[in-house]
């Protein structure tokens, strides 16, 4: 039976949304399991275990320790003056000044008194006495002087040229611009990516909170399944799933472990549960869910705890959920299909999942779409079909709405929704559709 066909022993028929809500009640318990772990801001360890790092969310508000910039600094490689030495200066009359030590990065250089110019690199400090930087292209000569010690007078200083006034604060960064210390630096529920790891260097913060993995189980049933790399037999496919699945889950955060596909066999499928183990927050199954023989999930696990029921969505109309009653492990199911298998997870655990992890965003950008071909959709339910933008900014769908067009799944960067109770839309009409390609 199709995937696309709803169980004819399933009673329960729900909307999208109503699965969803669903799975996220289901799930709702974890987050008070989950609690934190400290990760260090190391990139020596970030090198080291990458994996650690990846879409990881703050547990906790983060304070900003320090002001940043620490300092007031230069923004350029040039001169730090005093503005008022320069009031008067023009191309006609240049004003001079001598010129003082140099202060590069990571040195505190002397104060500057009147009259005087210090050479300074960017990032360097402002010294005492200077409110501006004149750019070394904008002073004659435009490069420095080799630097000299002018502190004993034994040589007479260099002279640099200034043809133009300077306002205060000019090529200067100010202590605590970016931000204030005792600010809020990161919130809770932030997704770590590279500027924010930054910002936590930047800031001298040694380790942070964030939210514990959930550890999911990605197992893909059918007695067809090989591993690519194996020998095809007749009538048997490469289990696609399972890999795509492991991905899907871990760019949302998830510890991912996958189960060797098993047959069709109920108590070939009965071991594998058994042998899951306390270290498994969440199991999700792909295949043996519909309605026809062999459907060894639904035959498994219908008596212990998990709900089969029909979804007004093509494709991925069966579906499945709930709390084995032995272990009380929450068990998510899936159709079969690649396709079904990963619009499944968009729509009904990709949000979820990333609401336990405290993602302030649990939504895939949303967008409103103009179509730029007609296309027919089954009235009664909600079709998801897959699309990407046109260089005129019209959506051409791409490959058919079967469950099966896996490339076309690939060569995609939109879900395009037809809502149910639509029966047709033709070129020009409007329709929701989320970003899968960021």
């Amino acid at each position: 039976m199709s995937d696309g066909m709803v169980p004819t022993s399933v009673r329960v028929v729900r909307s999208v949304d109503e699965h969803r809500e669903v799975v996220r009640v289901l799930l709702a318990p974890l987050a008070a399991r989950l609690g934190a772990d400290e990760l260090a801001v190391s990139a020596e360890r970030m090198s080291r275990h990458p994996h650690d790092y990846d879409g990881r969310v703050l547990a906790a508000d983060v304070t900003a320790p320090i002001d940043l910039p620490p300092f007031d600094n230069s923004q350029m490689d040039g001169y730090a003056v005093a503005s008022d030495d320069l009031v008067d200066a023009s191309g006609e009359r240049p004003v001079a000044l001598r010129v003082a030590a140099h202060i590069p990065a990571g040195s505190t250089g002397r104060p500057l008194e009147r009259g005087w110019a210090a050479p300074i690199m960017t990032g360097a400090p402002i010294p005492d006495g200077a409110d501006a930087v004149v750019p070394i292209e904008q002073v004659d000569p435009p490069q420095f002087f080799p630097d000299v010690d002018v502190s004993q007078h034994a040589v007479a200083p260099p002279v640099a040229r200034f043809t133009r006034p300077v306002a205060p604060g000019t090529y200067r960064r100010v202590r605590g611009s970016d931000i204030a210390a005792g600010s809020l630096l990161l919130a809770a529920g932030t997704r770590l990516g590279a500027a924010q790891w930054g910002v936590l260097a930047a800031s001298g913060v040694a380790t942070v909170p964030v939210r514990r993995r959930v550890r999911v189980t990605v197992l893909s049933t059918g007695h067809e399944l090989r591993q690519p790399g194996d020998e095809l037999g007749p009538g048997q496919i490469f289990d696609a799933n399972s890999a795509a699945l492991t991905r899907a889950l871990a760019e949302v955060g998830a510890d991912v472990r996958t189960v060797a596909a098993v047959s069709d066999d109920r108590e070939a499928f009965s071991r594998q549960l058994a042998a899951l183990g306390a270290e498994t927050d969440l199991l999700v199954t792909t295949g043996g869910v519909s309605a026809g023989a062999y459907e060894v999930v639904r035959e498994t696990l219908a008596g212990a705890g998990v709900d089969f029921v029909g979804v007004r969505m093509q494709p991925g109309g069966p579906q499945g959920s709930g709390a084995l009653r032995d272990t009380g492990m929450p068990v998510v199911t899936f159709p079969g299909n690649p396709v079904s298998a990963l619009i499944s997870f968009e729509v009904f655990l990709r949000p979820v999942l990333l609401e336990l992890a405290g993602a302030r965003a649990s939504d895939r950008q949303r967008l409103r779409v103009t179509l730029a071909e007609d296309a027919t959709s089954p009235v009664e339910k909600h079709q998801i079909r897959r699309g990407r933008l046109r260089e005129d900014g019209r959506v051409e769908l791409i490959g058919g709405p079967g469950s099966h067009l896996l490339h076309a799944y690939a060569a995609s960067a939109l879900l395009v929704h037809i809502p149910a109770g639509v029966a047709s839309v033709t070129a020009g009409d409007t329709l929701d559709a989320w970003r899968i390609d960021d």
